[in-house]
């Protein structure tokens, strides 16, 4: 029965649970929202781990495209006067982030937004990581394929991203766009590989999903023309700490 508590205490302390203060703030975890069942379960999952994480804390689910709730109704069913803090299970600063979100809260000064997962150095060790589980040598080439965004300034934060992850790797990395942006992931893969023939190389074009999980966007990186599509950023407890931290940043803000 001690070793049963013993490992219960180091399971405990592994996974870096904290207790949610009283009367803490309402974590809105928003999601952008996907038709694709096992992408909704893989962000569902996100949402529990920051529960598991943050014991106490109240985490309401919430979306700005595609799947209910709505963000907007998820805030304007708050009780007047609650506090919240809505972090963007989001990668990047683009038009749900600075627009959607900014909309849905507008009137609820209690209500704060905190910014995206990314970037980050931890996002860029995972996708190292699933490079390297697919397969990556060190002639090849990298292309981080993100959503995009139709904001000027709307690809800085990939861009930040893709140096993050350059700098983990001895790999050519490049970063290119699924939707809204350029370049393409096509074009981005064809400009790549075109570098690698250009600098006498023989290595494979590694399309590095930067995406939470599947749906879309992500199945459509199958269609590029790259050797190899890595997986998607989930599942990992990762996104849940980054999740904390943001909600944790907004909280420090203010005090």
């Amino acid at each position: 029965m001690e070793g049963f508590f013993l490992r219960a205490a180091l399971n405990w302390c592994w996974l870096n649970v904290t207790l949610a203060p009283m009367n803490s703030p309402v974590l809105i975890a928003c999601a952008h929202g996907t038709r694709n069942a096992e992408g909704q379960a893989a962000i569902r999952q996100v949402m529990a781990d920051i529960e598991a994480l943050r014991p106490g804390l109240r985490v309401l689910e919430a979306y700005v495209d595609v799947q209910e709730p709505e963000l907007s109704g998820v805030v304007e069913g708050l009780p007047a006067g609650t506090a919240a803090v809505v972090v963007p299970l989001l990668l990047s600063t683009g038009f749900h982030i600075k627009v959607d979100v900014p909309k849905a809260i507008k009137g609820r000064p209690e209500v704060i937004a905190a910014r995206p997962l990314g970037p980050d150095a931890r996002l860029a060790e995972l996708l190292a990581t699933h490079l390297r589980a697919a397969g990556l040598n060190e002639d090849d080439g990298v292309l981080l394929a993100a959503a995009g965004s139709s904001l000027p300034d709307g690809s800085v934060d990939s861009e930040e991203q893709s140096r993050l992850l350059a700098e983990l790797l001895p790999n050519k990395v490049r970063v290119a766009y699924g939707a809204s942006a350029q370049p393409t992931v096509p074009d981005g893969v064809a400009s790549l590989r075109a570098e690698l023939t250009a600098s006498g190389g023989t290595g494979r074009v590694f399309v590095s999903s930067y995406l939470l999980a599947t749906g879309y966007f992500h199945d459509q990186l199958a269609k590029a023309g790259a050797d190899i599509v890595s997986a998607p950023l989930l599942p990992s407890k990762v996104l849940a700490e980054i999740a904390l931290e943001r909600y944790d940043a907004v909280l420090e803000r203010l005090s």
